[in-house]
Order: C-alpha cells, then structure tokens, then sequence
C-alpha cells in the first residue's frame, strides 16, 4: 500500500484444514462490510514507536471517532510472517474493547505464491490474547515485482482466489488497489488492471487515491477523488461497487484538501474514508473524517 501447480493447489488445502475454514457457504452468502465503513485510520509495520504503544494508539483512534484501525502485519520481504505479534494482538484486544475493528492487510510479491498465501493466511487466523482475531482482511495489490503484466495479472488473481476458497464466501475481503492514474496504462504502476475480475473475488476496493501527490486545492482534490471512484465503477460494471477512500499522504493535506476527500467521498457514495497513515495525521484529517460516510 501504502508501500510497494500440484505442489501449490496441495499447500491451499492443508493450509486451509490447518487453520479451520470448512468448506465455503453457499455462494449468495452476503459478508458484512462494517469494518469498512466510516473514518480510517493505518498503520503499517515501519511504525515501530507507535506500535509500541498500543494503548496511546487505540485511545487517540476513539477519541477521533475512528472506526476501523488497517493494520499491515507484513510484507513479502518481512522475514517473519506476522512482523509485531505482541503490539498485534493488543491492538485487536483494545480496539474491540472501545468498538473499533481491526483490518489486517498484507503486500504480497506475487513472485512467491506459497508465501504470499501462508501469510496471508497468518494474518487472518492471527489470534490475540483473549483469542480475538482480525475482523478481515485487506490484500495490498501493488507490486510489480512480476513481469511481463499477463503473468502478474495471472498470479495476482490466482493468490485472491485461493485466499477466497480458505476463507468463503461470507468472510469480507478487501482489495487496495492502485489509483486511475496508476492503473490506467502505461507508463503506470499496473497498466489496465483487471478490476472487473478482482470485483469477483473481493468485496470492496480501497483505492490509494493520494490526491496529495496528484491535485493541488480543495477542487482539484475533490475532482481526483470522485474521478477515482467512479472510474473504478466503470471498470467494474458495476454502479454499486463498495468503495472505501484513502485520500492521501495525510501530512500533505491542508483543512480544505481534507475536507474535499471526505465530501468527495460522500458525494460519491463511498462507505468510509481515512488518509495514510496514523503517524502522519493529524487535527485537519481528523476533524475532516468526523464527516466520514458510514
């Protein structure tokens, strides 16, 4: 996000039977979106002196009305599967406490399947101290590590399936995905991504719709931002498709810009909307997110 055969349909299934999923409900199953809904906020692994304080954290979330901490557990160059287990699993504890949901999220390679699934996999099943867990999970889909396209695309969607067939059909699943400009076609991070086939796997898309790299104002803000979430409509096919809007680097944001996130996110009938990331928020941000679309 927020940062950059056989052997393998056998791993799926004895990861699937170890971590206790059944088989998937019936495919009309509805998953609750209410992790997404509302006001943000995000944390990655490289917060280290935030995450050293899990009580300061969730205290300042729910002192700003924010309803969703997305914390990342790791990424595809982490060397352990789940990089800060102890602040985690505080964090899951004393967010559900004050009525905050936990989204873990994850960047995968897409280079090493095996691992981006296990991983996946970890985050979803992590268990806190009183055995509470994640209340879903958010794929970060990024990296371009593949190449050609074709063969990223492929692997991409192949790790959403399989994360889909682990958890069914009534687990929610989130897709962070790149902006217009950064998907659109070249030169772009990932040329003419394939929204309409992530659709299928995903329940909402969480666009990083950094408005504080690419429009200047209240209006250009506001212009990027609803150009971002209709364009993700259009791919889709879609005029319902669940959105949650992240608006920017949160320290590049005046008042106004702020505001024009979330008002464009409302205008557009996204479901929720945050900046990136905790460390960098702040009164601006916060008060533009009590205007949040629940």
């Amino acid at each position: 996000m927020p940062a950059f055969g056989q052997r393998l349909v056998q791993l799926g299934l004895a990861t699937t039977l170890a971590f206790g999923f059944g088989a998937p409900p019936a495919a009309d199953a509805a998953p609750s979106l209410k992790p997404y809904r509302g006001a943000g906020a995000w944390l990655d692994i490289f917060d280290g002196p935030t995450l050293r304080n899990p009580q300061a954290v969730i205290d300042r979330l729910a002192a700003n009305g924010v309803r969703t901490l997305y914390l990342e557990t790791a990424n595809f160059r982490a060397a352990t599967d789940v990089v800060h287990p102890q602040p985690t699993g505080q964090l899951i504890d004393l967010a559900h406490a004050r009525g905050i949901k936990v989204v873990a999220w994850y960047l995968p390679s897409f280079a090493d399947k095996n691992k981006d699934l296990r991983r996946s996999l970890a985050a979803i099943n992590f268990t806190s101290p009183s055995g509470q867990r994640f209340d879903s999970f958010a794929l970060d889909i990024e990296s371009n590590a593949v190449s050609p396209l074709s063969k990223r695309n492929a692997a991409m969607l192949e790790l959403s399936r399989r994360i889909r067939t682990a958890v069914g059909r009534d687990y929610p699943l989130g897709a962070i995905v790149p902006d217009q400009r950064g998907s659109s076609g070249p030169p772009a991070l990932w040329p003419f991504f394939p929204y309409a086939q992530v659709a299928k796997v995903y329940d909402i898309f969480l666009p990083m719709s950094y408005s504080s790299v690419r429009a200047e104002g209240s209006t250009g803000v506001y212009r990027y931002t609803r150009a971002n979430i209709d364009f993700i409509r259009a791919r889709t096919g879609n005029p319902k498709t669940r959105i949650h809007m992240i608006g920017g680097l949160a320290n590049t944001l005046d008042a106004a810009e702020a505001k024009a996130v979330v008002q464009a996110a409302r205008d557009g009938r996204a479901i929720g909307a945050s900046y990136y990331d905790l460390p960098l928020t702040g009164p601006e941000e916060f008060s533009a997110l009590k205007r949040s679309p629940r």
